[in-house]
Formats: structure tokens, sequence, C-alpha cells
């Protein structure tokens, strides 16, 4: 039962990790000096990321909810 626990940390924090950099890298597209948006592209990224993170979070609670296509701002 160990060995699970452990694969769990491991890729539990890689990915948690990993999904906090991106996160900070999506940030770093409200420079309105690099980038040209406006207030519907943005409520459509967080729009997408909060179902997917609510998706992930339901899974834990055993609601194994149906997968979606990837996300397309156009």
């Amino acid at each position: 039962m160990r060995d699970k626990r452990d694969k769990f940390v491991e890729l539990a924090e890689a990915r948690v990790n990993r999904a906090i950099k991106d996160v900070r890298l999506i940030g770093n597209l409200a420079n309105r000096g690099a980038y040209a948006y406006d207030d519907d592209d943005v409520k459509k990224i967080f729009r997408a990321m909060q179902k997917e993170l609510d998706a992930a979070k339901a899974r834990f609670t055993g609601d194994t909810g149906g997968k979606d296509n990837e996300f397309k701002l156009i």
C-alpha cells in the first residue's frame, strides 16, 4: 500500500507544480503591450479552466463525467 501512496505523492506534486507553472504562464497573457484580447476571451479562458478544475475535483468524489474536447478560443 505504501508504494501506491508514494506514487500518488510523486505524481501529484509533479502535476500540480506543472499546472501552477502553466497557470502563471496564462497570467502572462494579460500583458496588453504584447497581446490583443477582449473581455470575452478572458471569460472563455477562465470558464474552460474552472470547468476542468470542477471535473477533476468531482473525480475525487466518485463522479466520473465524460471528457470534453480541447479548449479553443475561436
